[in-house]
């Protein structure tokens, strides 16, 4: 046993590198994400119609900087409607009639949810629910619109289908 040891040694330690460098690329890659993040912020529920392309981890976004993520998400049984939960960071104080919306990065970027703070005086407070929410655009509906109105199906302009006098056939 002790001369088969000897003999492989070389490959046991190659073996070892490459089990620690796949643990590098877990905990990098578990970095990254922020998958080891709690919720640590102030958490608020949010409903909307249409979630698409939001997960778990998405980006929240004031004027476009970050300031929380998306920690939960569930379907209302009742209302039919996705319930998140955000979590924004504790400094930030948002007033009760702020308003969130699903948002694209461009056609392109992922989607992340928008916060519009209101201008009310009380502020929302951990387990609080904004109330004013729009979901994600439909962007496939809203470039199929586009190009089926684009092309020849659009009726002809009155008048544009008579032939001049001169452009009589000939027998």
């Amino acid at each position: 046993m002790a001369g088969t040891l000897k003999e492989h040694v070389a490959e046991a330690l190659i073996g070892l590198f490459v089990v620690l460098l796949a643990a590098g690329f877990v905990a990098f890659a578990w970095a990254r994400t922020g998958a080891g993040e709690g919720s640590d912020g102030t958490v608020l529920s949010a409903r909307f119609p249409n979630i698409g392309g939001v997960t778990l981890g998405t980006d929240v976004k004031v004027a476009g900087v970050k300031v929380g993520k998306v920690v939960g998400l569930e379907l209302d049984p009742t209302s039919y409607q996705a319930v998140l939960r955000l979590s924004v960071d504790r400094g930030l104080q948002l007033p009760i009639d702020s308003s969130a919306a699903v948002t694209s990065e461009g056609l392109l970027g992922g989607n992340y949810v928008a916060l519009t703070p209101g201008a009310e005086a009380d502020m929302l407070k951990d387990g609080g629910e904004i109330i004013e929410t729009s979901g994600a655009p439909d962007l496939m509906g809203l470039i199929g619109s586009v190009v089926n109105r684009s092309g020849g199906d659009a009726p002809a302009a009155p008048g544009a289908t008579e032939k001049p006098a001169g452009d009589a056939p000939s027998p």
